[in-house]
Formats: structure tokens, C-alpha cells, sequence
């Protein structure tokens, strides 16, 4: 597949994800975490004019000289924005003008891409290739959580599977022995920087589970008594779960004395067989300490990764997002991509339903604040 072919394909899925979306759910933004779907596929537009086109497409012409505050999201070195708070209050540019922007871009993309490019611009292009695909999981999860608190509970589409088709795995527990183990990405294809520098790590003898923790196991965990029992919890997650009246998952309804959760495809009986989702790293630890276990660190994930299957949901441990030894962050507003924000974050490792096909990989690093459950988040315990 050419640059140009990639390029389109990764803009066209974008597009493909709004497409059951009527006018006012683009807009809305329920909570600070979640973007209106309008917002995403500006700012992904964006990223290409800012970092490809304007800098190094000769000629090009901005298309909204404005549309830089609107759109840029985090970048100190490219200027001022607004506030993430804000994105919902924007009512302009209307959805069909963020389309049109979109178009106007990707024609300026297809025709500089037919040049030749030098490895540092298919680099960069690379980078925002899988900057959208990015987005483009947040896209769906900020989506399900527009509509999911939504009193109506309106279907996505009633296709949209949340749970992947595989053969049954039986429970169990996988040993991995004590040892000097590498770490961090290896090989000449696309990583983002956080993933290096490739180093070595000691680790303790310890077996994880092959299956992660299904819905019917913390069912079990809430009929405990789970959430009203601080010895499960850390101090700031028990002060979370009073603070915030929790007493079950994200998207969880007990109805009539059954439990049902919303997902994209409406709101339906919980499937008890399926793997948990939607927790915080806060429910995660107290389930596991529950069930007198703990979460795997981000490096045993890693090393036994290759022994279980791993891509429905993403797995908290409890390694803090740190860098890795040698860590250096580009020059300029790139190298804002991930090292501010290894502070106060836990790692999440593997991929969700909701991750795009080809962007995930072992060594991927994902991060989050313990607090947050609206991505498809779940449990794999370790003892």
C-alpha cells in the first residue's frame, strides 16, 4: 500500500465512525475527558496542515487562519487554544464546514504526497497516520459516552460487537520465571517514543492469568460487599468511590434486580461471560486485592504478553507511566507528543475492541489518570 492509499484509508475510517451519528451528537461534551466528534476530526485535519503542509508544502494556503486556536489541543510551542473544557461551547464551524475543511485538506495531502518525500517527512506522516488512528479509538469511546448518558440510551448501531469472536480459552494461570528480561520496542518499523529506549529489566518469578476478568467475576465482587469495604482500597480510590457515589462500572444499570449495561449497540443484558470494561485503575486494584492477587507491572505484561491472548481491552497495571532509560523527546511542538504526561498516570497495555486494526503492538504504551473508565478498560490479575 502507497503513502497516498494509507493516508486516505486511515482519514476515510475516521469518517466512517461518525457515520451514525446525527448533526447534535457531534457537538456535545458531556464531561472534560470527552471531545464532541466534530472537534476530533478537525484537530486531526489540523495535525497534517500544522505539521506537514504549512511548514513544507510549498504554495499552501491555510485554510482558516482561526481554525489554529480552535484545533490544537495541547501544543505550547504552536500557539494558544481553547480551553478542552470549551470544545463543547463551540457551535462554529458547523459539522459541515469541519467536513469541508477535511476535503480541502486531504486534496493539498494527495498532491504533496505525490512528490518525493525524504524519510524524516514519511516519518512525520507516519506519525500522523497513527496520531489519528488515536483519535480515531477515542472517537468511538467518546462517542458510546455521549450517547450512553443519554436518557434515551440511543443505539450506535445495533452491528457495533464489543466482545472479539475467539475460541474459549480455559482459566488458568501462566508462570513466568524469575530472570533478566529486554524491555521496550525493537525493529524498523513505527513506535512512538515513549516505547524507547529498549533496556533490560529484573523481574521475580510471578504467574498471570490467561483470561481477563469477566463481568460475572465482579459481580461476585460487588454481592461482596466490593465497594463498601474500604480494606480493598487505596485511600484515594475509597475517597473517590464515596465522593462520586460509585457502586458498579461505568455503563452498569441495575434494573428491576438485574444487571444490564449500555453499549453501542443499545442498552442490553450484561453478557456475564464477557470481559470487564469501562473500571478504573481504582476498581482494578481493589478487585485484585479482593481476590488476594495484585495487577501485573507493565514489564511482566510485556514479557508474558506472547503466552496469552491479549486486544479486547485495555489492561491496567501498576507501573506508573515513567520514561523508559535513555528517553529523549523530539525538538519542537512533536516532542510535546507524550513526555509532559508522564506524571501521575498509570500504563495500560494491549489494545481494546475500539483500537484501530495494525496500531497495536506489544510494547505499546498507554496511559491514563487511576480515576478514568470511559476507555474499554479491564483486568488481568497476577500472583
Amino acid at each position: 500500500m502507497t503513502l497516498v492509499e494509507k493516508y486516505l484509508q486511515i482519514r476515510k475510517y475516521s469518517e466512517q465512525i461518525c457515520e451514525p451519528l446525527q448533526t447534535e451528537d457531534y457537538v456535545v461534551q458531556p464531561i472534560v475527558d470527552v471531545s464532541p466528534p466534530k472537534w476530533h476530526l478537525g484537530h486531526t485535519t489540523w495535525f497534517y496542515e500544522t505539521f506537514i503542509l504549512k511548514p513544507l508544502s510549498v504554495n499552501y494556503q491555510v485554510y482558516n487562519d482561526e481554525y489554529n486556536f480552535v484545533f490544537n489541543s495541547y501544543y505550547e510551542t504552536v500557539g494558544n487554544r481553547v480551553i478542552r473544557t470549551d470544545r463543547g461551547n463551540l457551535s462554529r464551524p458547523s459539522v459541515n464546514e469541519i467536513y469541508q475543511y477535511r476535503a480541502y485538506v486531504d486534496e493539498a495531502m494527495v498532491k504533496f504526497l505525490a512528490a518525493t518525500l525524504t524519510d524524516e517527512v514519511k516519518e512525520l506522516l507516519i506519525l500522523g497516520f497513527n496520531h489519528e488512528q488515536q483519535h480515531q479509538e477515542l472517537l468511538l469511546t467518546d462517542i458510546k459516552y455521549i450517547l450512553g448518558n443519554n436518557p434515551l440510551f440511543p443505539t450506535y448501531s445495533k452491528n457495533q460487537k464489543e466482545v472479539l469472536t475467539v475460541s474459549k480459552i480455559e482459566p488458568g494461570f501462566i508462570r513466568i520465571l524469575e530472570g533478566i528480561y529486554e524491555i521496550g520496542y525493537y525493529g524498523a518499523g513505527f513506535s512512538f517514543d515513549n516505547e524507547l529506549n529498549r533496556h533490560k529489566v529484573y523481574l521475580h518469578d510471578f504467574s498471570i492469568s490467561k483470561t481477563l476478568v469477566s463481568n460475572a467475576e465482579f459481580i461476585e465482587f460487588i454481592r461482596a460487599g466490593g465497594y463498601e469495604n474500604f480494606n480493598f482500597w487505596h485511600a484515594e480510590g475509597w475517597d473517590w468511590v464515596k465522593s462520586n457515589n460509585i457502586s458498579a462500572p461505568m455503563y452498569w444499570h441495575l434494573i428491576d434486580g438485574k444487571w444490564f449495561n449500555y453499549t453501542l449497540a443499545g442498552l442490553l443484558p450484561i453478557d456475564l461471560t464477557a470481559p470487564l470494561s469501562h473500571i478504573s485503575y481504582y476498581e482494578a486494584y481493589a478487585l485484585a486485592s479482593w481476590k488476594g492477587m495484585r495487577l501485573p507491572t507493565e514489564f511482566e505484561w510485556e514479557i508474558a504478553a506472547e503466552h496469552f491472548n491479549w486486544g479486547e481491552r485495555w489492561e491496567w497495571t501498576e507501573s506508573a507511566y515513567l520514561p523508559y532509560p535513555g528517553f529523549s523527546k523530539a525538538p519542537g511542538a512533536i516532542g510535546e507528543y507524550n513526555g509532559k504526561f508522564m506524571v501521575n498516570q498509570k500504563v495500560l497495555r494491549g489494545a481494546s475492541i475500539a483500537t484501530p486494526k495494525n496500531h497495536s503492538r506489544i510494547t505499546y504504551r498507554n496511559f491514563f489518570h487511576p480515576h478514568l473508565r470511559w476507555q474499554y478498560t479491564g483486568i488481568r490479575l497476577v500472583k
